[in-house]
């Protein structure tokens, strides 16, 4: 008994310790955006003509929308290309060849982000740059997100259909479907929770990512027209920026960490709350 409530006093403390580091960092931020807000009307974070911190203006908009992009385009590319990569694994890879793919995605998984970006302003950028625009551009951050969101996509839905019910897939095999109809009428279906929630995880962490963005997405602070131009995302902005930033324009960069904190939360929830709708 005595080693069962101890067990559980540290489980509780170990709760409570995670939870606490979270709200202590969201108050801080949130404590360090007050002085913005006391001196600047919130409207202003999407209505001023620029980012000119230095002239009292402060428009975040085209910053949320290259982040926005970026990310968007980035899972776009990702889960598609993870989802089939898994599937190869599974059911059409032998084992050797099984075997060598995930130990491929597990070392991709552990990749640095700033290799990432060495590699992307080197070799994929210039690429770009033969196509259209100066090279560092929307769609370099694109691609080079998806690198970094696609290992842990395939990893998850990997786990997921190693856990699935293998009654059903033996019912379906009764009932004469093909391999093919199992895997898209019965077995994606069956794992779309987990795999949802997976995918916005790797939101989260696209949003959050920092040095990719910020070494090949070019950084001029403007709302992309089309995926060869250069944004600059709101993560990149705070790592550029934040050294040298002093009064409303240190407030307004805790004000943009506010406002990715908040991206991230939402997701979370509404990833909680689809999980809960499909559990009941």
């Amino acid at each position: 008994m005595l080693r069962e409530k101890i067990f559980q006093t540290l489980l509780k403390i170990s709760a409570i310790l995670c939870g606490g580091i979270v709200i202590f960092i969201a108050l801080f931020i949130a404590l360090e955006s007050i002085p913005f807000f006391r001196s600047t009307p919130i409207y202003r974070l999407i209505t001023d003509q620029s980012w000119h911190p230095t002239e009292q203006l402060f428009n975040l908009a085209p910053m949320l929308w290259g982040s926005i992009y970026a990310v968007s385009l980035a899972i776009l590319i990702a889960v598609p290309i993870g989802i089939l990569v898994a599937i190869y694994i599974q059911f059409y890879a032998q084992s050797l060849i099984q075997s060598l793919v995930l130990q491929i995605v597990q070392i991709l998984s552990g990749v640095p982000s700033v290799v990432f970006g060495l590699w992307g302003l080197v070799v994929l950028s210039p690429l770009i740059a033969q196509i259209s625009g100066p090279g560092t551009s929307l769609l370099a951050g694109g691609i080079m997100l998806s690198i970094i969101v696609l290992p842990l996509i395939v990893i998850i839905t990997n786990a997921q259909i190693e856990q699935f019910e293998e009654d059903y897939i033996k019912s379906a095999l009764a009932l004469g479907m093909s391999r093919q109809s199992i895997i898209i009428r019965v077995i994606l279906p069956g794992i779309s929770s987990g795999l949802y929630a997976g995918i916005s995880l790797q939101i989260g962490r696209a949003l959050g990512e920092t040095m990719v963005v910020l070494m090949v997405c070019g950084n001029v602070v403007q709302a992309p027209l089309n995926p060869f131009e250069p944004v600059r995302a709101l993560t990149a902005n705070i790592a550029l920026e934040m050294a040298y930033a002093l009064g409303d324009h240190r407030s307004a960069l805790f004000v943009s960490g506010l406002l990715l904190l908040l991206l991230v939360s939402a997701i979370s929830m509404a990833q909680t709350k689809n999980r809960t709708i499909a559990y009941v």
